[in-house]
């Protein structure tokens, strides 16, 4: 269940086998004994603590939640082992929640607090994308899928509706360099709600375009961070072009529209039967974006997103769920860089912390992390017009040589009825899916 050294273990994990009974919290600050708990011991604890306060704040207990939280916090360290780590970033969304009961003090304890710098934040979710490998191989598999999609194509338009990282499209430009008929013209729409982001990924991409003398033209949108926005005119798609769209952990941001209040479901409540999405209407957002999509007729379209389900209606469905999707990840981050590390507190806070937060402690349209599985993702493209396209045996080959540089035998990819599923040990973590235009 863990390791010797308090790490988890996601393939056995502790949740599967914890009996998922209230523990009732003392009424007086954690027992002495508790600091000398065995790592595995406290992370049990620790786990049965979370599941406990989740309860209690579901169901409005905020007193005993306030003894669980008093407990927690003097087991759960950022700086310590997996699971301590994890339930500092856990109870600290749980914390969150319960300030938002009260909107006054909530904007009072926030007033002053200052947002990360643009700067930081984009470094921060660069080394991301540098130090773990799971967003280059689902950039590696996606390009791939749009050369095999391009051959013979002599104008291309991609269109990146997250855009974040250039390393992608350098790439990507290369491949398109050395095609046997020659290169296409290429133009790349860049959505994004960062200028600083648009400008660097401008700057990036015309000096590897020059260098490798491509045509090619840079389209950026800024857009605000309702994403909803998005404005399709702006993506200036004309006829003649082959299209590409690409969708790095965007598609989920618009199922936070089905609890807006003009017109779709709140999820405010914990009360109430749960209701899933594989048989219940399509949010208005998602249907509406894919049908926009769709309208484009684009020739492919490569979608990633987390391979878990962060979007029950509950609290306690989301921090269940979550707890095995965040341990896997705070798992293959110990196994990364030490504890100590600066680099690794820092991407646990700002890009893992933040998305956990969002999960626990926001409803309605503030939730924007609405994760879901591969085969609901399906199910939407689906009923919205796209045909799969099978991911090749050679895009799954440059994965896996991929992941053997990494030297960690953590990191798996495995096949999904065409789509590829990137793992940590036997814990799926991210999915790749390509998509067709079908009339």
């Amino acid at each position: 269940m863990f390791q010797e050294d308090g790490s988890s273990s996601v393939t056995s994990s502790p949740l599967q086998n914890f009996p998922m009974t209230s523990l009732s919290p003392a009424p007086t600050a954690p027992h002495p004994w508790l600091k000398e708990l065995k790592p595995e011991e406290r992370g049990l604890y620790l786990i049965h603590l979370l599941l406990n306060c989740s309860s209690l704040v579901a169901a409005g207990n905020l007193e005993s939640a306030n003894i669980a939280l008093d407990q927690i916090s003097g087991l759960a360290s950022p700086q310590g082992d997996t699971m301590q780590r994890i339930a500092a970033y856990f109870s600290e969304a749980l914390a969150d929640r319960i300030l938002r009961s009260w909107p006054g003090v909530y904007k009072a304890f926030n007033s002053t607090r200052v947002p990360a710098a643009a700067a930081e934040e984009i470094a921060t979710r660069r080394m991301f994308f540098e130090l773990l490998p799971f967003m280059k191989v689902a950039s590696v598999i996606s390009n791939q899928a749009i050369v095999e999609a391009m051959e013979g194509e002599k104008v291309v338009h991609l269109i990146d509706l997250n855009a974040a990282e250039p390393v992608q499209w350098r790439a990507l430009i290369q491949d398109l360099s050395a095609r046997p008929e020659g290169p296409p013209h290429l133009r790349i729409t860049a959505v994004h709600h960062r200028r600083e982001v648009l400008d660097q990924m401008a700057h990036a991409l015309s000096d590897t375009a020059e260098n490798l003398d491509i045509p090619f033209q840079f389209n950026p949108i800024l857009i605000d961070m309702k994403v909803e926005k998005l404005d399709f005119e702006k993506l200036r798609v004309k006829t003649g072009e082959a299209l590409a769209v690409i969708s790095v952990m965007h598609l989920h941001t618009h199922l936070a529209c089905e609890d807006d209040p003009r017109g779709g479901r709140s999820s405010s409540n914990d009360s109430g039967s749960s209701s899933s999405p594989l048989s219940s209407p399509q949010s208005p957002g998602v249907e509406s974006f894919l049908n926009a999509i769709w309208g484009l007729s684009p020739k492919i379209m490569v979608v990633t997103e987390h391979e878990s389900d962060h979007n029950g209606r509950h609290l306690m469905e989301r921090l269940s769920e979550s707890l095995h999707f965040y341990a896997a990840l705070f798992d293959c981050m110990e196994s990364t860089l030490p504890r100590a590390s600066l680099e690794r507190q820092r991407m646990e806070k700002m890009v893992l912390g933040e998305e956990i937060k969002n999960i626990i402690a926001c409803e309605g349209t503030e939730r924007r992390e609405r994760h879901e599985k591969l085969e609901k993702w399906s199910q939407r493209l689906e009923g919205a017009g796209f045909a799969g396209v099978p991911l090749s045996y050679y895009a799954m080959l440059q994965a896996k040589r991929l992941l053997q540089g990494y030297k960690c035998d953590g990191y798996k990819i495995r096949d999904e009825n065409g789509s590829v599923v990137i793992c940590w040990q036997d814990r799926p973590i991210y999915s790749v899916s390509a998509w067709r235009f079908r009339r």
